[in-house]
């Protein structure tokens, strides 16, 4: 019985790997030659601190004269000068403010975002050193820990924006604007005059100005069900409603009241049996709203240019900043993202279909040594990271740092550009394919969902739906291929995953998913399936193999327990990688320390619908509910954690 169970697999996997080299869809036979990684191009470089140094960057600026200046937490602002060198000189140019979480320079002054206040910085004497340190603006607060304050940005008129947080209150679920345009951005100009822009802020730590346009990411929390990018309109409301206790004041360009608004939101505020507030969890089975549906009552609502798929392309969104043109190679001119909690930075395509912005998002680098709150372009055309933990937690080993991005002038085989189309999307390639992959349905997939607006902690992905792919057709140069997608949705983030390879060296995608966040589906002409490939090796095989009852138990038994390759799109989808690392903590334990815990796969099952935070006192953050991910998903999560025991 058993020789007889292994000829039949090793009939299947020959099969398979027969039938793989013939349509080119094979593990096999990428395997042969390994695709660089995003490692090969991009390479990280510590610029190093003197030794006892605390830099918890909070902001960066660089200078006319290439000097970088850098704010931290703590308060200290460095003028880096050389910052590119082996041995970079750290000057301290001011100590002792509060919180410096930005800067910016103009007409030969710093200037600052303190926690309550627009600060001007200047070196009257040339020692060095500041010695006039002016309050252009301050706005009140409350005390309360969590209204941190970002900025400033110069508009093109010279003028100031800075960004604040919303505070937090015990029921800290249900952030607060406890004093005056908290949750707000503000318009300040260098003599004061203050002008209240935009309501709806949560946690704007990302705000940029991207071509004279002021621009912002937020992260997950309720009303956010994921971290994205948007930009800012005078008198715009970005989502979240605390900050609409101030839109009754004078000069306010926004008039949405609260009591509008929960009109038709129900804002989750609950209670336990002895009347303490409670922290409301996601409910699995309702008839959800989502930000569009909510739009549609509340026009000023702004919905996200791109959303970064939490988990995925990070879990607290920060900076963002435009690709110079000549740097980054096929990249000039995209945006890249920061992200604290992941220690990643993303990148941006973005287009405008209808007047309005959309776009795609791709992971592009990790690794870094701690949490990306700032990013800033050297004049050699490096990309400088500004990082810290915080407290928070984030991945990498080191709680704080400075590091660079530099480019080794090699392009990477990568999606550049994807475009919507009225009948698919068109993807941009930054080498030529191989064609006879590209042609082939099967080497494309995409699948699209949305979250929930509502006042719950985030939310996960819902509307999950399979996209029906009928046509493929692929450029003469191998640079384009324009796939026909027969369910588009609008108002749906769109996963695009590709299996194909480039033309010269037979490689994958260094980063083979993408995010695309459908705000509009463009007019135009259609192509028609005369014009189109419609071969699909992927239906050949599934006609040439059925799912007979030995196939099925081979096939259980070559995957018993999965591998982490296996895993790994199972944590992204279910964002178990938001908090959890393999082998190290990040947000929460590592995957090696749960499993050396030796729960049994029912107790994991348990716990991913019901944590028990008492187990783990040493994280600060709590792991909520997360009864959305399906039990065989659960399963074989639980199954590869026990292995790692093994």
């Amino acid at each position: 019985m058993i020789n007889s169970l292994n000829q039949i697999i090793s009939r299947i996997l020959l099969f398979l790997l027969i039938t793989g080299a013939l349509i080119g869809k094979s593990e096999f036979v990428s395997a042969q030659a390994e695709s660089p990684k995003e490692e090969d191009f991009f390479k990280m470089m510590k610029v190093p601190a003197p030794e006892g140094t605390i830099l918890e960057v909070g902001g960066l600026c660089v200078l006319p004269n290439g000097v970088l200046a850098v704010t931290t937490r703590r308060g200290d602002i460095y003028m880096v000068e050389n910052p590119t060198s082996q041995q970079p000189y750290f000057r301290k140019f001011a100590a002792g403010l509060h919180e410096v979480l930005g800067a910016a320079y103009k007409d030969g002054a710093l200037y600052v975002v303190q926690r309550g206040e627009l600060t001007k910085l200047v070196d009257t004497d040339m020692d060095g050193k500041a010695d006039v340190f002016e309050t252009i603006y301050a706005w009140p607060l409350s005390g309360n820990y969590h209204e941190y304050s970002f900025g400033p940005k110069i508009a093109p008129d010279g003028s100031f924006f800075v960004s604040l947080n919303l505070g937090f209150p015990p029921d800290w679920w249900h952030p607060k604007s406890f004093v005056p345009y908290r949750g707000w951005v503000l318009n300040i100009t260098d003599k004061g005059v203050v002008t209240p822009w935009a309501a709806g802020f949560r946690s704007p730590c990302g705000i940029s100005m991207i071509d004279g346009e002021l621009w912002y990411s937020d992260n997950q929390g309720d009303w956010i069900g994921s971290g994205s990018i948007m930009p800012i309109k005078k008198g715009g409301f970005m989502g979240h409603p605390a900050s609409l206790v101030w839109s009754n004041l004078p000069n306010s360009p926004l008039k949405l009241t609260p009591e509008k608004f929960f009109a038709t939101n129900n804002p989750r505020v609950e209670f336990d049996k002895s009347g303490q507030p409670f922290k409301p969890q996601n409910i699995v089975d309702e008839k959800y709203r989502t930000l569009a549906d909510a739009k549609k009552e509340i026009p000023e609502l702004q919905l996200p240019a791109v959303w970064l798929p939490h988990g995925i392309l990070g879990i607290s969104n920060s900076e963002i900043v435009k690709i110079p043109e000549g740097v980054f190679g096929p990249f000039s001119g995209q945006l890249l993202v920061g992200d604290q909690g992941q220690s990643i930075v993303d990148r941006v395509f973005l287009e405008r279909v209808n007047g309005e912005y959309q776009g795609a998002a791709w992971a592009f680098r990790s690794g870094f040594q701690s949490g990306i709150v700032r990013l800033a372009w050297l004049p050699d055309g490096s990309l400088v990271a500004g990082e810290t933990n915080r407290g928070w937690g984030s991945a990498g080993e080191a709680t704080m740092g400075l590091q660079r991005l530099v480019w080794n002038n090699n392009t990477p085989f990568e999606m550049r550009a994807i475009r919507a189309m009225p009948d698919g999307f068109e993807i941009e390639f930054t080498k030529p394919v191989d064609k006879k992959v590209a042609e082939d349905l099967a080497s494309y997939s995409v699948e699209s969902f949305t979250y929930k607006y509502q006042g719950v902690y985030g939310s996960p992905p819902v509307g999950n739906l399979k996209s029906n792919i009928t046509g493929v057709k692929v450029s003469k140069d191998g640079l384009k291929s324009r796939i026909i997608i027969s369910n588009l949705r609008k108002n749906f983030i769109h996963t695009i995953t590709l299996g194909v390879r480039d033309k010269e060296n037979n490689f994958n995608l260094v980063h083979p998913t993408a995010y695309y966040t459908l705000n509009n589906i463009p007019e135009g002409e259609k192509l028609t399936l005369k014009e189109v490939s419609i071969k699909n090796s992927k239906a050949m095989l599934v006609k040439a193999v059925k799912p007979t009852f030995a196939v099925k138990t081979a096939t259980a038994m070559v995957n018993k327990v999965p591998t982490y390759e296996e895993v790994k799109p199972l944590l992204m989808k279910n964002t178990c990688s938001a908090c959890h690392n393999p082998n190290v903590k990040q947000v929460g334990p590592s995957f090696k320390d749960i499993a050396k815990r030796k729960y049994s796969i029912e107790e994991i099952l348990e716990l991913i619908k019901n944590p028990k935070p008492e187990h783990w006192p040493e994280y600060s953050t709590p792991m909520p509910p997360m009864p959305q991910v399906s039990a065989k998903d659960a399963r074989m999560i639980a199954t590869w954690i026990i292995s790692l025991n093994k």
